[in-house]
Order: C-alpha cells, then structure tokens, then sequence
C-alpha cells in the first residue's frame, strides 16, 4: 500500500452529479439500497435535508445525510465504499456530520442502526451516541430490529468536551492512503441501515 502525500480526504455537499457514485456505495453497503431517485428527490426538494461526500482525490469512498427537523439531527443513511473501510473515513465523516448538524442549529442527534452492525454501533458510541430505544422488525428486508441511539445535548459540558476530543482525534488521523487491490478483505465500518 502506497499512501499520497497530497491525497487529503475533503468532506463536501452532496451534489446531484455524485448519485453515481454515491448509489454504487449504496448498493455494496445495504441489503435494500435506496434508489437513485430518492437522493435526487432530497437534494432537490427536502429543506431538511443535508447530504456530504467523502472524496479522496476525484473520487467518492464514503457519504451521510440527516434530516435537521427543529432541533434535532436525524442521521437517516451513513456508509463507506467496502474499499475504503478501517482507515478512519468514517469517524472524518461522522465528525464533519455532526459539526454540520451543530453549524445548522441541532441541539442533538438521533438514528436508526441495525441491532446486529456491532461495527457502526461502536463507531455512534465513540461520538456519544447511546441506546435508548428498539424500533422492532424495522427493517423490512428481513425483520431485523432498530436500535435507536442519540446524543446527549451538544451543548452539554460532558458532550462538548467529547466533541471536543473527537476533533482534535480526527485532525490527527492519518490520511486513508490507496485502496486495497480488489478480493482484499471487506469489514464493516458505519453502515447505519
């Protein structure tokens, strides 16, 4: 593996010219992807919707969006390129989701992840994220339940000092380097559905 020196990992608005690369991630990530369609419908007509990419040179290796409705931050998709898992993509992601969220007025967040991605559960946990609930059968492909976290408030001291942290953490990671060569291994990193 050879890392480039001047390869930096940019999180940037999701744009209607990157549902290609946004669905291929989409379809390697989640059992029942979403359509190309529906990300078209948010980017262009949902005012609570915020939608980033992940790029690392000219390509996409990872996304995210949330709904802000009042002052909530509700992550509603999160996933990285197969290729791309276990290099800290998605902690940058997660990171720059919520300084978002935080910048647009969110007092908290909240999502839905599956109650068997152990991967993405731990990854919500290091930013704060804890259980509060099961949503059963939630998700239709195969019945598995939701298991709903949130944040505490971002504000509070504890929290904003977690935060804190986190960013200088993530400012410190070193940058993700060149994707493995395919039939290398695939773990799972932050896939949320």
């Amino acid at each position: 593996m050879v890392a480039h020196p001047g390869l930096r990992l940019r999180v940037l608005p999701m744009h209607v010219d990157d549902l290609d690369a946004v669905h291929a991630i989409e379809k390697q990530s989640f059992r029942t992807p979403w359509p190309p369609h529906a990300y078209r419908s948010e980017l262009e007509s949902n005012d609570l919707a915020h939608y980033v990419c992940a790029w690392l040179g000219g390509r996409i290796v990872a996304y995210a969006g949330m709904w802000i409705v009042v002052d909530e931050a509700h992550i509603t998709t999160f996933a990285v390129d197969p290729a791309w898992r276990r290099r800290g993509i998605g902690d940058r992601l997660l990171m720059a989701l919520l300084d978002l969220a935080i910048a647009r007025g969110a007092r908290d967040a909240t999502l839905e992840v599956r109650v068997s991605n152990v991967a993405a559960r731990r990854l919500y946990e290091n930013f704060g994220f804890r259980p509060i609930g099961i949503r059963p059968r939630y998700y239709t492909d195969d019945g598995e339940d939701a298991l709903v976290m949130t944040t505490p408030p971002f504000t509070d001291g504890a929290m904003a000092d977690r935060l804190d942290r986190l960013r200088a953490w993530v400012a410190t990671l070193p940058e993700p380097g060149e994707a493995p060569r395919a039939g290398g291994p695939v773990t799972a990193e932050g896939n949320g559905r």
